[in-house]
């Protein structure tokens, strides 16, 4: 019987910067009932010690089984922390628009340097997820091309979505509320059940 969102904890975890009001993890946070979002004490300025942790807590702090949804830098923390995570806890993670550091030199946003040099993301695990996942990547992502998203996925055992050309699924490339997204998350929900 597939999972429905009333059986689980929906986990939102953002990437750098935070999602403001109108990403589409925002808006999901505000329209299912069971979501909340992993609070991180510096959004701007990352340290992956410190995001797994805020992560490992959220999950143990669940009533229900928990599915993360995470975004961009929020990916590459679920991957860090997911050794950590109580294996009877998760029951999947979709995991949106992950970053490729190697790229990192591209990038034009200020200050992302820091992900790279300082926060401890990189190099990103690439042993296999212990829950199943599903990775969704666009074509013309600026923070990585689809092709090291699909080695990603294939390292984690992760399901590959392509999104297409949508930028980096964020309010900038036009994702507000993302309804494609939800129906891949229902699909994905049914799939775990």
């Amino acid at each position: 019987m597939p999972l429905k969102t009333a059986d689980i904890d929906i986990l939102i975890v953002p990437g750098w910067t935070n999602s403001g009001p109108e990403h589409w993890q925002t808006r999901w946070e505000r329209k299912l009932a069971n979501a909340r979002r992993v609070e991180q004490a510096d959004w701007d300025r990352p340290v992956c010690a410190d995001w797994v942790a805020r992560i490992v807590d959220a999950v143990r702090q669940a009533k229900r089984p928990v599915v993360l949804i995470a975004h961009s830098c929020g990916v590459s923390a679920v991957v860090h922390a997911a050794p950590k995570l109580l294996p009877d806890k998760v029951a999947g993670a979709l995991l949106v628009a992950p970053p490729d550091y190697e790229s990192a030199a591209r990038w034009t946003e200020p200050g992302s340097d820091w992900l790279v040099r300082e926060s401890g993301f990189h190099p990103v695990p690439t042993a296999p997820l212990p829950f199943p996942s599903m990775v969704i990547a666009s074509r013309n992502d600026p923070f990585a091309s689809y092709e090291m998203a699909q080695e990603m996925a294939l390292d984690w055992g992760s399901d590959i979505v392509d999104a297409g050309q949508s930028g980096h699924l964020n309010t900038v490339s036009g994702h507000g509320p993302w309804p494609e997204g939800l129906l891949k998350l229902g699909q994905f929900l049914k799939r775990l059940g």
